[in-house]
């Protein structure tokens, strides 16, 4: 699991969106930001999570948050599930696993007695200094838009 707390400094991720287009953390400077590490577009729970910050994206942007995502599909797949979802935030296409393991989040799980290496879900809010503001481990997807309200005092 991640070695971040809350108040490090966020590393500065550089990568490519669902476009192929660069995005990195500095393009969010004076935002902030909710990054979301999630294992694989079009799987349920991943689903789920997306879909709750899309149904709240207008009540995050009120609040001043910008919204990116990241897994280790790439830009096509990325595209799809855009689509498909309406999702209105871009997604991080991080195929080499770069960001995910900058932030900590990849490791071994365990599911259905199974054990195997993937990304952990996990939330980090970014203020627009760079700092870490809050780290949720432990995603509800179903909730995940109030969690992060709550978690900062904000609903």
């Amino acid at each position: 699991m991640t070695t971040l707390t809350k108040g490090d400094q966020a590393p500065d991720f550089k990568g490519v969106d669902q476009n192929g287009d660069p995005i990195s953390l500095s393009d969010y400077k004076g935002k902030r930001l909710v990054l979301y590490f999630y294992p694989k577009d079009m799987t349920p729970g991943c689903t789920t999570q997306s879909c709750n910050l899309r149904d709240n994206y207008s009540i995050l942007k009120e609040k001043g948050f910008e919204i990116v995502g990241v897994s280790a599909d790439n830009e096509k797949k990325h595209q799809k599930f855009i689509d498909k979802y309406e999702l209105p935030f871009k997604l991080i296409a991080d195929t080499d696993k770069t960001v995910i393991n900058d932030y900590g989040v990849w490791g071994l799980k365990k599911f259905m007695g199974r054990e195997f290496d993937g990304i952990h879900r996990t939330t980090f809010v970014i203020g627009g200094d760079g700092t870490i503001e809050a780290i949720i481990p432990k995603v509800k997807t179903k909730i995940h838009a109030e969690q992060i309200l709550e978690i900062l005092g904000e609903n």
